[in-house]
């Protein structure tokens, strides 16, 4: 099991993220607490159970979560709380190593 904590910024509709990989049937089973309603929705749609491959190895902006959200979400881009999502799913499904990421604003 792998979890990690998402803060997308300036909403403050912090995320806190539990994946599951199932190596057998490789899936990927998804737990995710947050305040945002469009991040509540998608998962209420598309369920908790998704195929690894098919959620983990897409090109930017492809796969379950960016289809759903191209259709369903407010304009927002930059909202990097889907993104946080696959990494955890990604890193328990051993398709990547376990590093922390982040964005930082820099003045100058």
């Amino acid at each position: 099991m792998t979890k990690v904590k998402i803060d997308p910024g300036i909403c403050g509709l912090k995320a806190l993220v539990t994946a599951q990989a199932d190596d057998e049937e490789m899936t990927v089973r998804l737990k995710v607490n947050t305040g945002c309603k469009a991040v509540q929705e998608m998962f209420e749609t598309l369920g908790d159970t998704f195929d690894t491959y098919e959620l983990c190895l897409q090109k930017p902006g492809e796969g379950p979560l960016y289809d759903y959200a191209r259709e369903h979400f407010p304009v927002h881009v930059s909202c990097p709380v889907i993104n946080g999502i696959i990494k955890c799913a990604e890193a328990d499904a051993k398709l990547a190593l376990k590093k922390n990421a982040s964005i930082e604003f820099v003045e100058g």
